[in-house]
């Protein structure tokens, strides 16, 4: 993969995706009265995928291309229940009983969940300094968990959603690593619409069957307004299809490296808007955290 010199646009390219990130987890926690966590899922990949259709659907309709995605269906099921259903139902049911910066900043531990994943389960072996920026990250994550304080560590007890976040990052850690398996159809691969539509296709089903079971156990009802739809349009475009756009082609141009610098913005998007727009300003041991959490990444993507 070629990389190019970090200009404007790249930057631009790199910037926008963790706000956009940052501003769903925001209004996921703005309209959790308004709306069950699973069933906000289903709508927010529905109004996702009637935008990703029209893109993608010269290619999907392509007789090849539809025998592949058939063929290796048990593939694209898996990377929508892990990627698509549980990923996000997760973080909108977190952020029912937790704060947008608490869970981007728990979510921002992810490189560690990925660092264990591929040994575990993909043989990949952790060098020295990827333990230690694993050591860093998860004493940032446990910040944020006992909420500042250092007595608190002796009497941990997890949060409903910090535990639900914890579960999402995961599920995302191995969505991750089948993603990196070259068993895709070069074509589909290329094009981030199509690809992304075969994934939240079968993602649709997993999150249409966790809403059923979320209306069977007895949900809320849907609170119509004009801020839902306006919610439900910008979690389902932005976040989703506008951010994904535009991450692939900045990843594109500066690499994967470089990326995971830029995802760490989102916490810190998230704290601006969620005092901006929810209230809930930010606090000493958030801006700890989030140190710590890069220090480990930082320390981890060494050479």
């Amino acid at each position: 993969m070629s990389q190019q010199k970090l200009t404007p646009s790249t930057v631009l390219l790199l910037t926008v995706p963790p706000l956009l990130w940052a501003g769903n987890a925001v209004v996921g926690r703005l309209v959790r009265g308004a709306v069950p966590p699973m069933t906000l899922n289903l709508l927010r990949w529905t109004i996702a995928l009637l935008v990703l259709l029209p893109i993608a659907w010269p290619l999907l309709r392509a007789p090849g291309t539809l025998a592949g995605v058939r063929a290796r269906w048990r593939r694209y099921a898996l990377l929508g229940l892990l990627g698509i259903g549980m990923y996000n139902s997760l973080q909108y049911l977190a952020l029912r009983s937790s704060t947008p910066i608490n869970v981007t900043l728990v979510a921002s531990g992810v490189p560690v969940w990925m660092m264990l994943v591929g040994r575990l389960f993909y043989g990949v072996a952790v060098r020295p300094w990827q333990v230690a920026g694993a050591v860093l990250s998860i004493a940032g994550v446990l910040v944020v968990l006992c909420r500042g304080d250092a007595d608190a560590l002796l009497g941990l007890r997890l949060a409903a959603g910090d535990l639900f976040m914890i579960l999402a990052t995961i599920a995302w850690s191995f969505y991750s690593w089948m993603l990196l398996q070259p068993k895709d159809d070069p074509a589909l691969r290329a094009n981030w619409a199509a690809f992304l539509a075969a994934q939240v296709g079968f993602g649709i089903l997993w999150s249409g069957a966790f809403s059923g079971v979320e209306w069977t156990l007895g949900a809320a009802r849907i609170a119509w307004s004009p801020l839902l739809l306006a919610a439900l349009c910008f979690v389902g475009i932005g976040p989703a299809v506008l951010a994904y756009a535009m991450w692939g082609a900045g990843i594109r141009r500066g690499g994967p490296g470089l990326g995971s610098f830029f995802m760490n913005l989102t916490p810190l998007f998230a704290a601006l808007l969620s005092s901006a727009f929810l209230g809930e300003p930010p606090h000493a041991y958030h801006a700890l955290a989030f140190g710590l959490i890069v220090a480990g990444i930082v320390v981890s993507a060494r050479r």
